[in-house]
């Protein structure tokens, strides 16, 4: 680092962590953080085979999250890998390496997103062809009820459909609910700066190999190994789909986004590392 340039908080470090705390603090203030609010379906990042996707989705998304807890992590990670990256690069270009990891991130997110949501628009495709209570029925039990719907409003008109099932407006009618459903389940909303935060995690562990890190401020483990174990569990959840309503894709497009453009441009330094 050049002599005079470190800082403990550097300026796009700083900044973006109050634009993320002003965000969330907007969030709050109009309605529930990660319920339906029209903050949530215009700014999060949604599927591109939901109604609610927006390209401008792509950057807004990473400076909402999903809580406090949310917020705290990951400015907290910004800030212990990010300032060092800031220090090192300069602010110009940390910021547009951070953009890119975030891009890239949801890039990853919305291509894994694609394929996943596939075969409910499939069953929709399938059910339209020959529409009757049972696969209506199957398919709200197999993919389940979104948060759009009202369950006991749903189990009352399967009921009916049931005792009539040959009545055209209610054949009509679930052809409606059936594409109110797909896309209550399709739409489920991606916010949070990890993928980015991922970014910053690869290239400190690619310049700063050797550095300690301390899990839970005891245990010492090298940044290299941290980061490889990190995104080895992380493809591990991804595949399996495991670890809950975490976008472990965007996470792994961030890292590789950011290991990719840390080795372009340290290409001509492949000697030097912390």
């Amino acid at each position: 680092m050049r002599p005079g340039s470190f800082q403990i908080l550097p300026p796009v470090i700083k900044n973006l962590i109050i634009i993320n705390g002003l965000v969330l603090l907007a969030q709050y203030t109009t309605g529930n953080v990660m319920k339906t609010s029209w903050v949530t379906d215009f700014f999060a990042l949604h599927s591109i085979q939901s109604d609610l996707f927006k390209p401008h989705q792509l950057i807004t998304h990473l400076f909402m999250h999903g809580g406090f807890t949310h917020f705290f992590f990951n400015m907290f990670a910004l800030w212990m890998f990010g300032s060092s990256l800031e220090n090192f690069w300069g602010s110009k270009r940390f910021l547009i390496f951070y953009i890119l990891c975030g891009l890239g991130a949801a890039g990853l997110h919305l291509a894994w997103l694609s394929y996943d949501m596939q075969p409910i628009l499939n069953a929709v495709s399938v059910y339209k062809q020959a529409p009757n209570p049972e696969t209506f029925y199957s398919f709200f039990q197999k993919y389940g009820v979104p948060d759009n719907m009202n369950i006991s409003q749903l189990n009352s008109f399967i009921n009916e459909w049931r005792n009539n099932p040959s009545n055209s407006s209610l054949i009509s009618n679930s052809i409606t609910l059936m594409n109110e459903g797909s896309q209550g389940l399709i739409s489920t909303p991606t916010v949070g700066a990890s993928g980015a935060v991922f970014g910053c995690l690869a290239a400190f562990g690619y310049l700063f190999p050797n550095t300690l890190i301390y899990l839970y401020f005891f245990v010492p483990i090298k940044a290299k190994w941290f980061v490889i174990f990190y995104a080895a569990a992380e493809l591990w959840m991804g595949v399996t789909n495991s670890g809950g309503n975490v976008a472990h894709f965007a996470h792994l497009g961030g890292a590789l986004i950011g290991f990719l453009l840390v080795l372009y441009w340290n290409k001509n330094n492949r000697r030097t590392f912390y």
